[in-house]
Parts: structure tokens; sequence; C-alpha cells
């Protein structure tokens, strides 16, 4: 991870947090999707079902960091699903929450 790690926070009592300075424009974090079929979502264990996430009508199981970004209404990033990464929209300091719109997260 390197430039960010894990932390406490809401989503599942984790957060990801910056290890340094970011400056806006800068990618945060890249994602590690997987993509799921239908009987692979309802074979994941409940708690898992949480992380999955709904793009162009694909369903993805999102994996660490990734998965523990937390919502904010004043985000320090923006999700841009076409290169499925957290793009700084403002500077972002070190040691600083990264946060992004969950309610922007599912198209």
């Amino acid at each position: 991870m390197g430039d960010i790690t894990i932390g406490k926070g809401n989503l599942a009592g984790k957060g990801v947090y910056a290890d340094r300075n970011f400056k806006a424009g800068e990618v945060v974090i890249t994602y590690h999707l997987k993509s799921l079929t239908d009987q692979e979502f309802e074979d994941l264990p409940e708690p898992e079902k949480m992380f999955v996430h709904i793009h162009y009508g694909i369903k993805y199981l999102y994996s660490e960091p990734e998965r523990y970004v937390n919502h904010s209404s004043d985000p320090n990033t923006r999700q841009d699903l076409e290169t499925k990464q957290d793009v700084a929209i403002r500077d972002i300091a070190k040691r600083e929450m990264i946060t992004t719109d969950a309610t922007k997260d599912d198209v």
C-alpha cells in the first residue's frame, strides 16, 4: 500500500489514511476489483456482501484497501469508475482519512 494505510474508521470499523501528502489530481488508490456473477455474489459470506458495488451493470467485490474508504458529504477524493481509481479532488495531508461520496458509487 505504501502511500496509504488502513486504520480505524466507520466502515466495518476501518478507514483508509494517507501516509504522505497528496496533491489535487493525484491518484490516491487504484482499485483491485473482482467482477462477480450473480451466483458468486449469492455464495459470498454475508459480511463480504457489503463490499460489493454495481458499476455499469456489473457486480464488483472491492478488495483492501479500497473497500475501507469511508463516505463523506465533503469528500477529499472522487471515484473514477472508468480507470478504477480514487483521485484527490483537493490536497490531502499525511494522516488524513481518505473519503469519497458513496452516494455516487453505484452506476
